[in-house]
């Protein structure tokens, strides 16, 4: 059996992304501000690390985009531990180390919080030990015991509940017709990320999942979005050319929660 890990959208540098211990905020602070972004930095590497350390030995990683949030320029910076992406690359690289998997496979996230003239994914690998086997690409097909993963960041979004699973199974689709043309290979999974929310669809022949994030509580997600924020990853148990189990690892971090002002 092979045990497959797929992270996404850790977001790293954001004050409410997965935060390594190094980068944690002051802990003696009377800022509330700075305190909040403490808490949440700490009780979700806590949720993430516990997981991890449950489910090692892990025998690929796959960060599936979004591992840096970038410059921050929408927000002028002010939701950024730092903004040197390069700092942000090094948070990146713990994650990854602390999984410790000798193979890692890294897809391209959205140019907005990756890009800026050069692609960090592509700095993120080469920061790496040498002894790691790691790639990085914008479309990512794994065959892994026969079983083939389909896995790239991004992909729609829908504004109801009960659409969530169609960028899912349309993501599914567009590979059925890819593969009868014979460019591309027919993919028993297909994974995307990028909106922050988990769900899945499919059939006994086909999974498409889309995996939730590593990050929450963005201005632009307080003001501009309505749907749940799912915190996790995802697993999956690969053996004899099928998956014998998946399953999500789902955070729920009890400060993440709000009341009504009481006037």
């Amino acid at each position: 059996m092979k045990r497959l890990v797929v992270i996404a959208d850790t977001h790293c540098g954001h004050k409410f992304g997965l935060t390594p211990p190094e980068w944690w905020a002051a802990e003696e602070t009377e800022d509330d501000r700075l305190q909040k972004h403490r808490v949440f930095q700490r009780a979700m590497w806590d949720a993430f690390a516990a997981e991890i350390e449950k489910l090692k030995p892990i025998d690929v990683l796959v960060c599936n985009g979004d591992m840096i949030e970038g410059k921050g320029e929408k927000t002028g910076g002010i939701e950024l531990i730092t903004s040197d992406r390069h700092e942000q690359v090094r948070m990146a690289k713990r994650i990854i180390e602390f999984v410790g998997a000798p193979k890692v496979r890294i897809t391209y996230g959205t140019r907005y919080h990756v890009s800026g003239g050069e692609d960090y994914e592509s700095v993120l690998r080469d920061s790496l030990n040498h002894d790691t086997d790691v790639h990085v690409s914008g479309h990512l097909f794994l065959n892994i015991g026969g079983l083939v993963f389909d896995f790239k960041h991004k992909v729609g979004r829908s504004s109801i509940p009960h659409g969530q699973f169609t960028p899912a199974a349309r993501a599914a689709l567009w590979n059925d017709l890819w593969a009868a043309t014979g460019r591309q290979p027919y993919a028993h999974v297909v994974v995307r990320s990028h909106v922050h929310y988990f769900c899945y669809a499919g059939s006994g022949a086909k999974l498409a999942i889309i995996t939730p994030g590593l990050q929450y509580n963005s201005i632009y997600g307080i003001r501009e979005c309505e749907n749940i924020v799912h915190l996790g990853f995802v697993v999956f148990n690969v053996e004899d050319g099928k998956v014998w189990s998946w399953w999500p690892v789902l955070f729920d971090i009890p400060s993440l929660s709000v009341s009504a002002e009481s006037l």
